[in-house]
């Protein structure tokens, strides 16, 4: 089971491959905050909506200093074509091994149906511009979490 960060921590570094074709380190937003997102499943209803609601959201999160990156397990072309049919404009990230998910906390026991297993828990985690995490979201909701995490960030007025 993974432990989930908390504000203060410092983030676990990361490289992992990208829709470019090359990968996207941590590192490469050194001295920049970043929101990273981890999501269960491209393609599905669920996580199109809240990819939708980052790239709708990406230009007023860029102008308030913050960069946007989502991970998910699924391979580099399945990401392509969620990017491409979504219209996605800014990295995914694949996480196979879900290494990077386990050291951001995001990787651990659910329930579904009754049933329990490994897997994905979607999660939203801000790091500040020296990789420290100010804000650490689990089990956030594919709907309204955007609004929310704007809210949150003090981006939007309650």
């Amino acid at each position: 089971m993974s432990v989930r960060l908390v504000p203060g921590d410092s983030a676990p570094a990361f490289s992992l491959p990208n829709t470019e074709g090359g990968t996207t380190s941590l590192a490469d937003f050194s001295g920049r905050q970043v929101i990273v997102y981890f999501y269960p499943a491209a393609m599905t209803p669920g996580c199109a909506k809240q990819a939708c609601d980052f790239r709708d959201n990406l230009a007023s999160l860029q102008g308030a200093g913050y960069q946007v990156v989502g991970i998910s397990p699924d391979p580099v072309a399945k990401l392509e074509k969620f990017a491409a049919r979504d219209e996605l404009t800014f990295p995914l990230l694949s996480d196979a091994d879900h290494a990077v998910a386990l050291a951001y906390g995001a990787w651990g026991e659910k329930k579904n149906y009754g049933k329990t297993y490994e897997g994905l828990i979607r999660s939203t985690l801000v790091l500040d511009e020296a990789g420290k995490v100010s804000v650490a979201q689990y089990n956030v909701r594919a709907t309204g979490h955007v609004a929310k995490l704007r809210r949150d960030l003090l981006l939007d007025p309650a």
